[in-house]
């Protein structure tokens, strides 16, 4: 079994799996998205929305992934992987010391859309 369970029999390996492969489908999809920009010249709203929606997707990929191998409560698992996955932008985002990293309003927003990407994509899961 490729499953490390942790504390209290969390599918944990698994779980960071499905972290890893929403970054990379965020980072792919980031990258066509600055190509677009560079051809495109699209408007700031645009790339705004486009950021998030890319952000929603993702989490709805690692809620679903968690969802389809995780029978259990699955709107939950996919609500960990929503959660965790923003935890690790925010993070990011600190580090980085951009402007989206204070407690403002698009941080709140954000929060909840990734929290309810990963809920969403659990329970289609």
């Amino acid at each position: 079994m490729d499953q490390i369970k942790g504390a209290g029999g969390l599918p944990v390996l698994f779980l960071m799996k499905c972290l890893l492969f929403s970054y990379i489908l965020t980072g792919a999809l980031l990258a066509l998205l600055a190509l677009i920009l560079y051809k495109a010249e699209l408007d700031e709203k645009v790339v705004a929305v486009a950021m998030i929606v890319i952000y929603v997707g993702a989490t709805l990929f690692a809620g679903f992934m968690a969802g389809k191998k995780i029978q259990n409560k699955k709107f939950l698992w996919g609500l960990l992987e929503g959660c965790a996955y923003f935890g690790i932008l925010a993070l990011i985002s600190l580090i980085a010391g951009t402007e989206g990293a204070g407690a403002g309003h698009s941080f709140l927003t954000t929060f909840v859309l990734c929290g309810a990407g990963g809920m969403l994509g659990g329970m289609l899961g």
